[in-house]
């Protein structure tokens, strides 16, 4: 039976003897070449040097291995004689160790050398060559702790460096948007945390290049000193790595604060600027509202720069500067005024009479052109004057209306005569002090009279409830025709004045003066009343109109028959020349009650007109 030659322990076969010198013996002599660590298997060494002696010095661990090979071989001389059976036991362990890690083993010189380009003095590969073969083995299995120790070293150290180059190379471009420099290399982040990693990749160069720990030197009275590590934001010195990554942690909080604090205040800018940038918007805004509200006021005559007495006084004045009137003529004229204010009464200078007649006679003689005609009960014309022109035409349909009201008996109860323009704003101020219309009023701050206001449909209505006249306002308010016209409207007058008609004869003439008064007639910016209506013979309608514009003297030609024609054809309205998006009309329709007059005032409060479509 094979005995061991170490421990004289007898072993059933040749197989289990080398497992034998493999275990307990060539195991048990592996033991680190840094440290005194030994009696570890061979991947537990491999594992310790990886970790524990990473960063030593390659001389030092030639010299080392060198020293460890020659104890080994004394400690085998010391054992044993050298024997055949022995050596090729150990030549076969070796060889099985060579097969367990063939990357790492080459022949060098008939013996097993690690593939590391570490290189031994020529003596010590000499004294290897001379030493028995155990030693030899010994040496060899050293040396291939060496080679595995120093491959191992140099992969990690090829993955650490590459992963530490592409760690770098990812913050050595950041996007150009932080606030964040680094102190080192002048590298910018955008986050204080990711600088915090670049120094850290710093200050670990560093200790790799100074070492695993301070180096040790001697100062010049004799005494050993440890290195110190300088802070490259303050030059503050450190005594360890460690101390400096923190105190550099440090800076980097101090100035993330700073960063919160600069865009806090950089915030708190933003907003005042943007507070006073809209307070000047504001206050541009309340004066251009307050422009535009002065424009409105003057165009409506709101803006007390007077009314019908003051503008009818400047512009008698200003014909007088010009020329065109003596001196004589306006003092007469100024007393006709102030008399005609002082009686509440229309001086009359701006009216024409007869028209209706005229225009019923004119129809009667030529007919060619129409089918038939209606006309309204006779109606006096009035046009505006030097004291309300460009303001007054409400006032005037409305005098043209009462002309018409008081020619017809139902509507006794009316005084005979028609007021003047200051004598209708007070008439339109008392129907407001009776509580018709109160939306009106405020819009008008209850004050018309000494005013050169507008007034419309609405005010119409509320004066003609005061004098307990029934009145309704039709607001036609979108176009139901091509183009934006109203042929709705045109319809819809054209059954007011036929109505009558039809009930009393059943073939009626072709021209028909009615006992009906006109309609008021509103748009925007203007207002006209409706004094009739023509059929064609294609059964296309007309209206026609007296517009406040018209001067007496053009309206006059109505009463010739030499000149009826064009000033007719200047009353006649097609539907295409009302394109307006909304106009409102306001008909009488006989007298009130004082009970309905009570009701109808009350009602007025929320004023609604009937609409149409």
């Amino acid at each position: 039976m094979p005995v061991c030659d170490i421990c004289c322990e007898e072993l059933p076969s040749e197989a289990e003897m080398r497992s034998h010198l493999l275990l307990s013996h060539m195991e048990n002599m592996m033991e680190c070449p840094f440290c005194s660590l030994s009696g570890v298997s061979y991947d537990e060494l491999s594992f310790h040097i990886n970790t524990a002696h990473i960063e030593k010095d390659c001389q030092d661990m030639n010299a080392t291995v060198v020293d460890s090979a020659q104890k080994n071989s004394n400690h085998w001389k010391a054992q044993s004689p050298t024997s055949t059976k022995t050596s090729n036991v150990n030549a076969k362990k070796m060889e099985k160790v060579s097969q367990s890690s063939p990357q790492s083993l080459s022949q060098v010189n008939g013996m097993v050398t690690p593939i590391t380009g570490t290189s031994l003095s020529q003596g010590t590969l000499t004294s290897l060559n001379s030493s028995p073969p155990a030693a030899a083995t010994v040496s060899g299995a050293v040396k291939q702790v060496r080679a595995t120790q120093t491959s191992n070293n140099n992969l990690n150290r090829e993955k650490e460096d590459g992963h530490r180059k592409s760690k770098q190379k990812r913050l050595s471009s950041p996007v150009k948007e932080g606030c964040f420099q680094c102190p080192m290399c002048g590298l910018v982040c955008k986050d204080c945390f990711i600088l915090q990693e670049h120094v850290e990749l710093h200050l670990q160069d560093q200790d790799t290049a100074e070492g695993a720990g301070p180096e040790v030197g001697t100062s010049s009275n004799g005494r050993s000193d440890v290195m110190r590590f300088q802070c490259p934001m303050c030059s503050l010195s450190c005594s360890s790595s460690t101390s400096l990554q923190e105190h550099v942690e440090l800076h980097l909080e101090y100035g993330s604060a700073s960063a919160t604090g600069h865009s806090s205040e950089d915030l708190t800018l933003a907003r005042k600027l943007q507070e006073e940038e809209e307070q000047k918007w504001r206050e541009t805004e309340i004066r251009r509202e307050a422009e535009d509200f002065k424009k409105l006021q003057k165009q409506f005559g709101l803006d007390n720069s007077g009314g019908y007495h003051k503008q009818m006084e400047r512009n008698m004045e200003r014909a007088v500067s010009r020329g065109q009137m003596v001196p004589a003529e306006f003092h007469r004229k100024k007393a006709e005024m102030l008399e005609s204010l002082a009686s509440g009464v229309d001086d009359g200078r701006s009216r024409t009479t007869g028209l209706m007649g005229a225009l019923y006679r004119y129809y009667q003689r030529d007919a060619s052109d129409f089918a038939h005609v209606w006309l309204c009960a006779e109606t006096d014309h009035y046009s505006s004057s030097e004291g309300d022109k460009g303001w007054g035409c409400g006032y005037r349909n409305f005098q043209m209306l009462l002309s018409s009201l008081h020619r017809l008996e139902q509507y006794d109860l009316l005084p005979d005569s028609v007021p003047s323009i200051p004598r209708v704003q007070a008439l339109i101020e008392e129907a407001w002090g009776q509580g018709a219309d109160p939306q009106g009023a405020s819009h008008f701050n209850h004050r018309l009279r000494g005013t050169r206001a507008w007034i419309g449909a609405t005010e119409i209505y509320a004066v003609l409830t005061s004098l307990s006249v029934k009145a309704r306002i039709v607001d036609f308010h979108k176009p139901t025709g091509p183009r934006d016209t109203h042929p709705t409207m045109f319809e819809w007058v054209k059954q007011y004045f036929s109505h009558p008609a039809n009930r009393s004869a059943r073939l009626p003439p072709k021209v028909v003066q009615t006992t009906l008064p006109p309609i008021y007639l509103q748009h925007q910016g203007h207002s006209r009343s409706i004094i009739g209506v023509e059929q064609k013979v294609n059964g296309s309608l007309c209206l026609l109109l007296f517009d406040p514009g018209c001067a007496p003297g053009e309206m006059r030609r109505v009463l010739s028959q030499d000149t009826a024609t064009t000033i007719i054809r200047r009353m006649r309205k097609f539907p295409g020349s009302l394109k307006h998006k909304q106009y409102q009309v306001v008909i009488v329709e006989g007298l009130l009650t004082p009970e309905e007059k009570r009701s109808r005032i009350l009602n007025s409060r929320t004023l609604c007109a009937e609409k149409i479509p």
